[in-house]
C-alpha cells in the first residue's frame, strides 16, 4: 500500500511539472505580467504599447433604389432607373434624363458627362453620368473656374457598370463660371474615368 502511495505522489508531482511550463508559455505576456508584478506592470505595458492605426475605408457611391428621390442641399433632386439619370432643379422642376441604354454611352469605355445649371442668383448645380471604370467609383473632383468642388455619387444596387455624380455651389452673380474637369477615382486613388472640358 505504501509503494501505491508514493507512485500516485510522484505522478502528480510528474503532472505538475509537465504541465506548468506549458501554462506559463500559453498566457498572453501582459497575464503574465500581473501575475507576477501586478496591476502596476499591466499599467506600464499598456502605456508602452504601439498605438495601432485607426482603420480607413474609403467612401463609396450611396446605394439607392430604383427612383429614390435625393435631395441635394440646394433643391435639385435626383433619382436613377435601370435606364438612367433623372433630375430636378430649383428653377426647373420637369424631370430631365440622361439615359444609358439609348446607344450614346459605351460602358464598356471609360467615360464622364456633365450638365450644369445656374440661377440668376448665382446657385449653380452640377451633375452628371460616370461609367466603365476599373475597381470602385469613391471620389470626384470637379474643377471650375471659381474653384475645385468635390460631388457625391449614387449608384443601383448590384454592378450597373454607372452612377451619378452631384454637387452645387455659389458664386457671385454675374461671376464667370464654367466646368474645367471632371475627374473620377476609385478607392485607392486611381482615376475612373474623366471629363477634360479645356
Amino acid at each position: 500500500m505504501t509503494g501505491m502511495k508514493r507512485y500516485a505522489a510522484g505522478a502528480v508531482v510528474a503532472v505538475a511539472l509537465i504541465t506548468a511550463p506549458t501554462s506559463a508559455y500559453g498566457a498572453p505576456s501582459h497575464r503574465a505580467a500581473s501575475a507576477s508584478a501586478g496591476p502596476a506592470a499591466v499599467t506600464a505595458l499598456a502605456a508602452h504599447a504601439p498605438a495601432r492605426p485607426a482603420a480607413r475605408t474609403a467612401p463609396t457611391a450611396r446605394i439607392v433604389a430604383p427612383g429614390e428621390h435625393v435631395a441635394e442641399p440646394g433643391g435639385a433632386e435626383f433619382w436613377l432607373t435601370p435606364e438612367g439619370k433623372h433630375w430636378t432643379t430649383p428653377d426647373d422642376p420637369e424631370p430631365q434624363f440622361r439615359s444609358v441604354v439609348d446607344g450614346n454611352i459605351d460602358l464598356g469605355t471609360p467615360g464622364v458627362s456633365a450638365q450644369s445649371e445656374g440661377t440668376a442668383a448665382g446657385h449653380w448645380t452640377l451633375s452628371g453620368l460616370y461609367w466603365g471604370g476599373k475597381g470602385t467609383a469613391s471620389r470626384v473632383t470637379v474643377r471650375t473656374t471659381a474653384g475645385t468642388l468635390h460631388a457625391k455619387l449614387l449608384e443601383l444596387a448590384g454592378d450597373p457598370g454607372w452612377g451619378v455624380w452631384y454637387v452645387s455651389t455659389d458664386v457671385a452673380p454675374g461671376q464667370d463660371f464654367s466646368l474645367r474637369h471632371v475627374v473620377v477615382r476609385d478607392t485607392v486613388g486611381r482615376v475612373y474615368s474623366r471629363l477634360d472640358l479645356s
